[in-house]
């Protein structure tokens, strides 16, 4: 059976509270997912947090970087770049990080932006006035920083263009907070140590993609990196219903759900003995 029980805070507290609750699955921002974890630890349940994510494309200097683009662009302004798992950085090697923005920003033009319910429309608004003015808070004072806004870079409402962010370090904004909009911060790095140090610079820990023609290469680099999630040459912002699903860090408590990973999630082991017949 299936509830649907609509309602503000105070619905989701009385829920992780109420005594009837075993256990609590979450997906949300990482200040309420602690809340919900301090509100059902009074209960000793359960708790599986999916929490936010300041996620990294790592693109090394022997990648394709067209196709590196294209993956760069879909997991930061899809769906808005509303999703956990969106980029939220793209740690470009000097060497290909003109061309590796050129190309980004021709994808981010070349998507319409406008009523989701006109054929050919690729971003709609955003989810709130609130989280409007937070995208615009946070590209304008990375700007007022330093950084530039190649494209994009200024809302109508509720509808913010794809912005390709570059001169990006951090100090700023757009390198430390999740912008959680379809914002694309790119950072350059020289070797594959600062390039490890500039993605694991953040309390975040969910999902990663690292981008090279030498797939043992992206593998070894990405084994370095914090997080729950990896991906070689493909975008940041992927799940599959089969492949178990979490972060680290504040992107969650290290609990995992999806496929196989449920099963032990969602049900607890009982130990029952009985004497042998009489």
């Amino acid at each position: 059976v299936l509830h649907v029980l609509p309602g503000d805070a105070a619905t989701g507290r009385a829920v992780a509270a109420d005594r009837h609750v075993a256990m609590v699955s979450f997906t949300g921002s990482t200040a309420v997912g602690r809340e919900v974890a301090r509100i059902a630890g009074d209960g000793l349940k359960r708790v599986s947090l999916e929490l936010g994510g300041k996620n990294s494309i790592v693109v090394l200097e022997d990648a394709d970087v067209e196709a590196a683009a294209t993956a760069g662009a879909v997991s930061s302004f899809g769906y808005q770049g509303q999703a956990c798992v969106a980029a939220g950085r793209h740690v470009v090697h000097a060497d290909v990080v003109e061309a590796y923005t050129e190309a980004l920003v021709r994808q981010a033009q070349a998507l319409p932006v406008g009523d989701p319910r006109i054929e050919g429309m690729a971003l709609g608004p955003v989810i709130s006035e609130r989280q409007a003015a937070r995208i615009e808070r946070i590209v304008n004072e990375s700007v007022a920083a330093g950084a530039r806004a190649l494209t994009g870079g200024r809302r109508e409402g509720l509808f913010y263009p794809p912005t390709v962010l570059d001169r990006v370090d951090r100090s700023m904004p757009a390198f430390h907070e999740e912008i959680f909009g379809p914002v694309a911060p790119v950072v350059p790095f020289r070797g594959e140590d600062e390039a490890v140090e500039i993605a694991n610079d953040t309390a975040y820990g969910l999902t990663a993609a690292v981008h090279s023609r030498s797939v043992p290469r992206a593998t070894a680099l990405a084994q370095r990196l914090r997080t729950g999630m990896v991906h070689i040459n493909d975008v940041s912002a992927k799940d599959a219903a089969n492949a178990p699903f979490g972060g680290m860090g504040v992107s969650g408590n290290a609990s995992r759900i999806g496929g196989t990973a449920s099963l032990e999630q969602f049900t607890q082991w009982r130990w029952m003995t009985a004497p042998g017949p009489l």
